[in-house]
């Protein structure tokens, strides 16, 4: 859509609403249609409210006979009549109110500090001095009425005087001061107002223009990159708040009658808190961009769950506090609503424990940070990796490739494995060995197994052990315990399964083996162990025991600073030492 179709649509809207407005019946959004009438008043006059609208709806209609039927005044005639036209005139051009904020209880605002009888509806400034528009209560065969009070309407035909005809209707001719259908606007008022929107408009496309300029540095030098795609996300809000700051003063210069001018300001204020709700909206949404952009170049990626969850709350709090300025805008009392929202509020709180729990849930897992998106974790009897933390659950990619769904609340509660956060891999098999194993043979293979451990280089060797722990129904025990210094499980299962051949290769050199569960019956036939690998590891130990150097409860230091990382590590044999 272009800008000229943009405009004359915009232009088009709101003369629509007001056209339609000049039609309805005499009441305002403030007024409430639900309040009884406390008397069967024909005027309307049984309230603050109902007196003023009802006299401003009659005068507007140049129906003056009927206006005169709301002022305070012992007798009516032509005298009345002209005094209603003069008090319109008065309270169209110096009258300081909000008709919406006008009391609309038969008892009038008892909270002021006016007698019960009186009511304040705004206030008119002239010559440096501010003189209350008063209405008194007062009785009637009919039931109790408000007027505007006759004190007050004393002050009125110099009030007239003072104020006199607009300047800029003195140099206009006489056809552009005929009255349109309208809200009773004068002809030259109704194409100013036509005008103003294009010329609002064009104005708040320059001033755009300018602020996006002054701004561009300041905002480059904030987000640290070029930000001028981002200023222009900006420009349609900003233009259009603009706009209606413009059209707003525009009303006021107008000089509209008082019913229009209130109508005129309840339009542009609703749409003003549109923008803004439109601009805040942006702007969330720009500086969350701007700090996952940081986030990503940072060492921290895990925060951006804290970004996405807090850009979501922030988008919703700004949508449900421009909903209730719109409301306020148009007129609506929020008093009630609000009290309504809060019983509601304790209502909902107690059938959504649930939904409240998952939340606060998800708050807790993406504050405390216990799991964060792309690590891979247990839970429960399942494990998988994480994909997305949100509000009501947190979403994992299972080994099957499936995705499961865990309520926040519910996760908050479970005892999580997070084994992406490990520097290390814990190898830990336990060995067991024949029962017909000698005891020189197991000190041969404990020696041996721990020389393998200090010698891979991908063990830890500080942490890394192996003991003979338990004799089990059908083996020697032996556990082995050390860490595979890798963050990657699949490179842990390489060294683990080089590591479990080394160990079954030193078994087969002391020429013992591994057990099962089973029962041996020995026929005499039967060789048993191989007898020279026995000797040859008993001759081993012999040695070290002539020599004082048995390796237990462990190597000597020395010796282990010796033998450290020698081992080759993939073995030669291996196929990645040809790669």
């Amino acid at each position: 859509m272009t800008r000229t179709s943009t405009t004359a649509a915009l232009a088009g809207l709101l003369l629509s609403a007001a056209a339609l407005h000049a039609q309805l019946p005499l009441s305002l959004p403030g007024a409430s249609p639900s309040t009884p009438a406390v008397n069967s008043d024909p005027f309307g006059r049984s309230t603050p409210h109902g007196t003023v609208l009802g006299f401003l709806r009659a005068a507007q209609s140049t129906n003056f006979v009927r206006a005169a039927n709301y002022l305070q005044l012992p007798k009516r005639g032509p005298a009345a009549e002209e005094l209603a036209h003069q008090l319109k005139s008065v309270l169209d051009f110096d009258l300081v109110t909000n008709l919406d904020r006008i009391s609309d209880d038969p008892q009038g605002n008892l909270t002021d500090s006016l007698p019960p009888d009186q009511e304040s509806i705004g206030v008119i400034h002239t010559d440096g001095t501010s003189l209350k528009v008063i209405l008194v209560r007062v009785n009637q065969s009919g039931g109790p009425i408000w007027l505007f009070s006759d004190d007050f309407l004393r002050d009125v035909p110099d009030l007239f005087e003072d104020i006199g005809r607009p300047e800029i209707e003195s140099h206009l001719p006489d056809f552009l001061l005929i009255r349109t259908h309208i809200f009773y606007l004068r002809l030259w008022q109704l194409l100013a107002l036509l005008l103003a929107v294009p010329a609002a408009f064009l104005f708040a496309g320059l001033l755009t223009r300018l602020l996006v300029a002054l701004l561009r540095p300041v905002a480059e030098r904030v987000a640290r990159e070029r930000a001028e795609y981002r200023l222009k996300a900006l420009s349609g809000p900003v233009r259009f708040i603009v706009l209606m700051l413009t059209l707003r003063g525009a009303v006021t210069f107008l000089t509209l009658p008082l019913l229009a001018r209130q109508y005129w300001v309840r339009i542009v204020a609703v749409l003003a808190v549109v923008g803004a709700t439109w601009l805040l909206l942006r702007i969330i949404e720009i500086a969350a961009q701007l700090t996952v952009n940081r986030v990503l170049r940072s060492t921290q990626p895990s925060s951006l769950a804290v970004v996405h969850l807090v850009r979501r709350l922030l988008k919703a709090t700004a949508v449900g506090l421009g909903v209730l300025l719109i409301l306020q805008s148009a007129g609506v009392n929020l008093t009630p609503i609000l009290a309504g929202v809060s019983v509601a509020g304790i209502a909902i709180a107690f059938a959504a424990q649930k939904t409240l729990e998952n939340l606060f849930g998800g708050i807790m897992i993406i504050t405390d940070e216990p799991i964060r998106v792309g690590d891979y974790c247990k839970f429960g009897t399942q494990a998988g990796t994480v994909e997305d933390i949100g509000l009501r659950s947190t979403r994992f990619r299972t080994n099957d490739r499936t995705v499961v769904a865990v309520p926040n609340g519910q996760l908050a509660a479970m005892n999580l494995e997070n084994f992406s956060v490990r520097d290390k891999i814990l190898f830990n098999p336990t060995i067991g060995l024949r029962y017909e194993t000698t005891a020189d043979q197991l000190r041969f293979l404990l020696a041996e197994f721990r020389r393998l451990l200090y010698a891979h280089p991908m063990v830890e060797t500080s942490s890394a052990r192996a003991r003979f722990v338990k004799f089990a129904d059908s083996s020697l025990n032996v556990e082995i315990f050390s860490y595979v210094r890798t963050r990657d499980f699949v490179q842990f299962l390489a060294v683990q399964e080089d590591l479990l051949l080394r160990l079954m290769d030193i078994v087969e050199a002391a020429g013992s083996g591994l057990a099962f569960p089973s029962q041996t019956l020995y026929f005499g036939r039967d060789s048993g162990l191989d007898q020279q690998k026995g000797q040859a590891a008993k001759a081993t130990v012999d040695q070290w025991r002539s020599q004082q150097s048995l390796p237990f409860p462990d190597f000597a230091p020395s010796e282990i600073a010796g033998i450290e990382n020698r081992l080759p590590y993939p073995p030669p044999e291996s196929a990645s030492n040809n790669s």
